[in-house]
């Protein structure tokens, strides 16, 4: 069944490499600011914020009779046996179904990251890519978002407890939209889609919350007249 994610890549988004930053990797996207950078994470203002902005993005891409892909993608080093032992932890927090669970898959990848990494080091890093189809209501999304914003900072609800130091993203992909949504961290969120008219009622909706950093490249791509 994981052959057919990679097919949905190959076909939609031209063989794309799902990896960070997707922004700067695909030529439709948007980035969106997240937390205040100025403020404390755990500061109840900025913890209202994250949740309004990640869910609201989410549920704005998101409906419920959309088919979807949970991926989550963890780097790591060959050798290493953490997710050999238990790879269904990752899921069994958020996954409302064991049925659901049922189908999620696991694909062993090189590193995504291998033109980022030193030559002696490529041999050394692998990617855990788990595959799960599935659809808004199997899943606790919004528990999931709040476990990804926290995901830096010591808390009970990390996605992957045990692998601090490795790399861990989320994607949610909307098979049927052809939109992909990575909330990379507590401070922002990147959007891409195969086609630049299905990212349009997004920027308008939340043009706000836009990183000012990427804006003006933001505006060519979607108001050129601003």
């Amino acid at each position: 069944m994981n052959h057919f994610f990679f097919s949905f890549l190959k076909e939609h988004f031209d063989n794309f490499t799902l990896r960070p930053p997707l922004f700067y990797l695909w030529r439709y996207g948007l980035r969106f600011e997240i937390s205040m950078p100025w403020v404390e994470h755990q500061k109840r203002e900025n913890l209202q914020q994250i949740k309004e902005r990640s869910l609201g993005i989410f549920n704005h891409m998101f409906h419920d009779s959309d088919e979807m892909f949970l991926i989550t993608d963890i780097q790591c080093e060959r050798t290493d046996p953490f997710l050999q032992k238990r790879p269904l932890k990752l899921y069994l927090n958020y996954v409302k179904d064991n049925e659901v669970i049922r189908k999620l898959q696991h694909r062993l990848l090189p590193s995504v990251f291998i033109e980022d990494e030193a030559d002696e080091e490529c041999g050394e890093m692998v990617t855990h890519r788990f595959i799960l189809p599935c659809k808004k209501k199997d899943f606790r999304y919004q528990a999931l978002l709040e476990a990804i914003s926290y995901e830096d900072f010591p808390q009970p609800s990390q996605i992957a407890k045990g692998l601090s130091g490795n790399a861990k993203d989320v994607y949610f992909v909307n098979e049927t939209k052809k939109m992909i949504y990575h909330l990379y961290d507590d401070r922002g969120c990147d959007v891409i889609a195969a086609n630049k008219a299905d990212l349009q009622p997004l920027y308008d909706e939340f043009n706000d919350w836009i990183l000012d950093y990427d804006r003006e490249k933001i505006d060519r791509l979607f108001n050129p007249k601003v």
